[in-house]
């Protein structure tokens, strides 16, 4: 079950990148902004149904589920669709409502320990799922780049990986954040496609819609397409990485990878057409970590 609805979250994800999709949405949302608060239903209604299969349901996780999803709607809404000139302190209002909830796990303790990284998953995907609606569809905020990729796109994603992983992990080693390099025994090409295809929508997909087409995008679109902007939101990249082991935390040896890696995938997301071009870097990057080091 969990694999099946994990596919349907993704596939709900992806088929936001179809054009006419994105522009029905624009148009409904426009002509009926209440539409919106369709979206908080839908997706509460969802994880509540998922979380009863897995034993997991109970009153109080419902009730957070409402106020997570509702909220940044309500925000929304209360702007109107689609921007002005540029994005508001208000949008990144909720893009941190979207965000620092499950950033901090908000709600763990609510849920069996046994469910709990399915739920944490299918979380993710409502987030994902809430966020394009509230800003491809709703609030039509430009530069998301959310569409898919042309062959240049890709080789701006290998690229950047080509160029930066030696930095990584040369920095890596010498912070003492990974170990040596070692080849595997025997590595199957299935397994670590695999190993690549689980991190690229698990991973880096979600990611990359949060610290790029939105995080990035958000200071970009208010503040220029600078160095500096790009600075600061590699720096955030960063920081979101203290939390995460398998170092002590506070984590600041993956806080300075993370940040290094955060400016470079930024970099290519400035010069592709499309998020999935950072996507791929990003998961070219965590994939290699994970079969060689």
């Amino acid at each position: 079950m969990h694999t099946l609805v994990l596919a349907l979250l993704l596939l709900a994800i992806l088929g936001l990148l179809v054009p006419t999709v994105q522009r029905r949405m624009r148009a409904q949302l426009e002509s009926r902004p209440a539409l919106l608060f369709a979206a908080p239903a839908a997706l509460t209604l969802l994880f509540c149904g998922i979380a009863a299969a897995a034993d997991a349901f109970s009153f109080s996780l419902a009730l957070l589920l409402a106020g997570y999803t509702f909220a940044p709607a309500l925000v929304a809404f209360v702007q109107g669709p689609a921007l002005v000139k540029r994005p508001s302190w208000l949008d990144l209002v909720i893009i941190l409502m979207l965000w620092l909830p499950l950033e901090f796990s908000l709600g763990e303790h609510l849920i069996p320990k046994p469910a709990q990284g399915f739920l944490h998953s299918v979380a993710y995907g409502v987030s994902i799922l809430l966020a394009l609606a509230i800003f491809l569809g709703f609030r039509a905020l430009p530069g998301m780049k959310y569409n898919l990729p042309h062959a240049r796109d890709v080789a701006y994603g290998v690229a950047g990986f080509l160029i930066t992983a030696p930095i990584l992990i040369l920095t890596g080693r010498l912070l003492g954040f990974i170990p040596p390099f070692h080849a595997p025994v025997h590595p199957p090409a299935g397994g670590i496609a695999r190993t690549f295809g689980v991190i690229f929508v698990g991973t880096a997909l979600p990611e990359e819609i949060l610290f790029r087409s939105l995080i990035q995008n958000w200071c970009m679109q208010r503040y220029g397409s600078t160095t500096g902007m790009l600075l600061v939101a590699g720096f955030v990249f960063g920081c979101a990485h203290l939390d995460n082991g398998p170092q002590p935390l506070p984590n600041w040896r993956y806080m300075i990878l993370a940040t290094i890696a955060g400016v470079a995938y930024g970099k290519v997301f400035q010069k592709s057409s499309s998020v999935f071009s950072s996507v791929t870097f990003h998961a070219l990057v965590d994939a290699t970590k994970h079969v060689f080091f």
